[in-house]
């Protein structure tokens, strides 16, 4: 699985109107991600989340043909937030490297696992950066290897964590998913505490700003 260049993850982008939700110029971002092209194979061209929201992301991920989709029970979806450990550039647009989706994780709680990424001096994936990378590499989402992301968290008015940690799985098309949306994209979550043998933790080496964005 390789990742298309980060020209032409510039140029799905625009072509999926992500641009002007973000209030990228497009000849900007096509004229910087062509400077930037080849500088690190493998990473990701991610739009910060202040600017394009998960739930504006998820319907543009597609599995053979079925849009992606929210689950009913996250509607506060775009509430949830970067982790205080997890520091984005400020900018409208950054190149996420190092992606690796935790395969060897799988089984772990997210409790459990967040210590042991940062511990490999590993950072865990956004919710909004783990839809762009499905988006962007399709192949990435696979049965049984699915993904969560745990560096958004929902803190409550009191301040303590919400105990749902966002993931990225494929909908069985049961329950309150409904048939027509079986093998579709699919924004859920997961307990904190809970494991479960088809997630992994998606995680990254580092996040950089990209040159002239502003």
């Amino acid at each position: 699985m390789t990742l298309p260049s980060l020209a032409g993850q510039a140029d799905r982008l625009i072509r999926l109107g992500v641009h002007e939700r973000a209030g990228i110029d497009a000849a900007g971002l096509r004229a910087w991600a062509a400077d930037a092209d080849g500088a690190d194979d493998g990473a990701l061209l991610a739009v910060h989340p202040d600017r394009v929201p998960a739930s504006h992301l998820a319907p543009l991920l597609d599995r053979d043909g079925r849009p992606g989709f929210v689950v009913t029970d996250m509607a506060d979806v775009d509430l949830f937030a970067p982790l205080d450990t997890v520091e984005l550039p400020d900018t409208p647009f950054y190149v996420v490297t190092g992606l690796d989706r935790g395969d060897s994780m799988a089984d772990w709680s997210p409790d459990e696992a967040l210590p042991a990424l940062a511990g490999e001096g590993r950072s865990p994936l956004l919710l909004s950066e783990g839809i762009q990378w499905v988006l962007q590499q399709p192949a990435v989402l696979e049965r049984n290897h699915c993904f969560m992301t745990i560096g958004s968290r929902l803190r409550k008015a009191n301040g303590a964590l919400d105990a749902r940690t966002p993931a990225v799985w494929i909908s069985n098309g049961t329950g309150r998913d409904g048939r027509e949306r079986r093998d579709a994209p699919k924004i859920g979550w997961c307990w904190a505490g809970n494991r479960h043998t088809w997630l992994g933790f998606a995680s990254a080496t580092g996040r950089t700003a990209a040159s002239g964005a502003s």
